[in-house]
């Protein structure tokens, strides 16, 4: 029976439409500097992104039989046969095909790089760079993809050009020249930094060319020797002498990237760099160590952020703050895929994974994975069955019983009063993170409970955030219904909420977890064994 003390928000809204019933069964945003040029290619990559769905499905088929000793189509993970048609019909995979080809044709003739202006390095390489390798690779190596991703990469190059070799925020593409941001006084962010080897290494493996696989390991490797004491990077770097600033400690925004790059990098070459191995198991230690905290009431497990603070005399201590971010919820699934790789005896592991098979590290990247998705999964439990920005958890001492009454006994949206304009922590602005974590842990484990939670998102988004006339908008308050719509759409909405919606539902042969590697925009890219030495240890 569940608990009466947790959240039961959910009700039949006034307008007759029910919010999905999820919960119970279980900070900012990155700058963005991204012109239309830019913005017009990431529309026309959610096409590329789609079609390998269709047309270049990599099939398990000889080492998954072999190895389990039945067919590929009885695994968990491979049927989709108890939700609606997600088959590929005739009529969507030509209409598919046909916007594919005009996205190519658009590439190859009405792309330009050659823009004065200065664009975020991180979104750049994310979303540009890493779309057209990916598109590359699923297209059957177009070479007008990897033509393109080059001369982008070319030009990002010069953000590396510092005392420390930690790149800058900003590049001018035109000039090819890196710029610091003066908004963070010329600092660059921890998962700013640190998510841009996905790529470059991959470009480099593509082409033969070291110097894009150099410059990326370097960033490695400062930061690996810029640890700090208690194995917790901070959010901001300085990039002339390459340590870390004091500002906050956190798995949302500026740091969560971070902690995801240092394990996908040991996936992405087959395992064979364990310096990234090391450097994960080290953070995720710390995160146990100092971040992550249970409900005071409902036993939910959450992630805490470290707040530095100055006393008058100048020293420096830690407050502990019971904020999540929604970006956080990235880091369920990626405990639950270390927990595979980085923690497991025997490789490949089964469907699901046997507590055997795994490390006592593992064992508990597993669990403590699993229960950080169904938190996640807890703070749909409002009236839209959306989550929102933020979320504050309960602790003794936060007073919140005495502000707001009725206080709720797990977790709360700071600021939200009723009648008041809602605070920025209550918008759901169409993020991915959790459907992100839900399809891995489907993969991982066969199990529907995680389909059955990312088709009640789902179709809370249907209900909510479709705009009639087209496309889809944030919300500004989760806890309102009818919700009041925002007049912005957020790329990663097609290229990562929806794309892992619709993996969620696929074939598990559909871009396998054994052959592929997601990077942070869920662009694709597949594993491979490097062909050049990791120059660090």
């Amino acid at each position: 029976m569940a608990d009466p003390k947790l959240r039961k928000r959910k009700q039949v809204a006034t307008n007759g439409k029910s919010a999905s019933t999820t919960a119970d069964q279980t900070n900012t945003t990155q700058h963005e500097t991204s012109a239309g040029s830019l913005r017009l290619l990431l529309s026309s990559l959610v096409f590329v992104a789609v079609f390998l769905s269709y047309q270049y499905p990599a099939p398990l088929k000889q080492a998954a039989e072999l190895w389990l000793g039945r067919p590929t189509d009885q695994l968990p993970g491979t049927s989709k046969s108890t939700y609606i048609g997600l088959e590929a019909d005739a009529p969507k995979q030509a209409a598919v095909v046909r916007a594919f080809k005009r996205a190519r044709s658009w590439v190859a003739n009405n792309m330009t790089l050659d823009r004065d202006a200065n664009f975020s390095t991180f979104e750049t390489t994310i979303r540009v760079l890493g779309g057209l390798l990916s598109a590359y690779h699923l297209s059957g190596e177009d070479p007008v993809f990897l033509d393109k991703a080059r001369e982008l990469a070319d030009r990002i190059l010069p953000v590396f050009d510092t005392l420390s070799g930690l790149p800058l925020s900003l590049i001018n593409l035109a000039l090819r020249k890196g710029v610091a941001n003066d908004d963070n006084q010329g600092l660059v962010s921890t998962a700013e930094a640190s998510t841009l080897q996905l790529e470059f290494r991959y470009l480099s493996q593509l082409t033969d060319e070291d110097i894009y696989w150099k410059k990326a390991e370097q960033v490695m490797a400062v930061i690996k020797a810029a640890r700090m004491p208690s194995g917790l990077p901070s959010i901001f770097m300085n990039p002339w002498d390459g340590r870390f600033v004091t500002s906050a400690i956190s798995l949302g925004s500026r740091g969560d990237s971070h902690y995801e790059y240092l394990l996908k990098q040991y996936v992405q070459t087959n395992s064979e760099e364990p310096v990234y191995r090391d450097m994960y198991d080290d953070a995720v230690q710390a995160i146990h160590d100092h971040l992550v905290h249970r409900g005071m009431s409902s036993g939910l497990t959450y992630t805490s952020e470290l707040i530095p603070e100055r006393s008058p005399l100048g020293d420096i201590s830690w407050r502990l703050t019971p904020k999540q971010d929604f970006l956080v919820c990235f880091f369920a699934g990626t405990l639950m895929l270390g927990a595979t790789t980085s923690g497991a005896l025997v490789h490949p592991v089964s469907i699901p994974p046997l507590p055997e098979q795994l490390t006592e590290q593992g064992r508990r990247d597993w669990k403590t994975g699993y229960e950080l998705l169904r938190t996640c999964m807890a703070t749909h439990d409002t009236q839209t069955g959306l989550a929102p920005q933020i979320a504050y958890f309960r602790i003794p001492s936060d007073g919140m019983d005495e502000i707001m009454g009725a206080a709720p006994r797990d977790w709360y949206i700071k600021g939200a009063r009723p009648g008041a304009f809602p605070p920025y922590d209550a918008r759901y602005i169409l993020r991915p993170e959790t459907v992100e974590s839900l399809f891995v842990a489907f993969r991982l484990t066969g199990d529907e409970r995680y389909r059955e939670w990312g088709w009640d998102i789902f179709r809370a988004i249907e209900t909510h955030c479709k705009v009639p006339s087209g496309g889809y908008a944030a919300i500004i308050n989760v806890d309102e219904v009818p919700a009041r719509q925002e007049d912005k759409m957020e790329t990663f909405l097609m290229s990562e909420t929806f794309k892992y919606l619709f993996l969620l539902f696929s074939d598990g042969d559909t871009i396998p977890l054994s052959k592929y590697v997601f990077n942070t925009e869920a662009h694709p890219l597949p594993i491979f064994s490097p062909t050049i030495r990791t120059g660090f240890s």
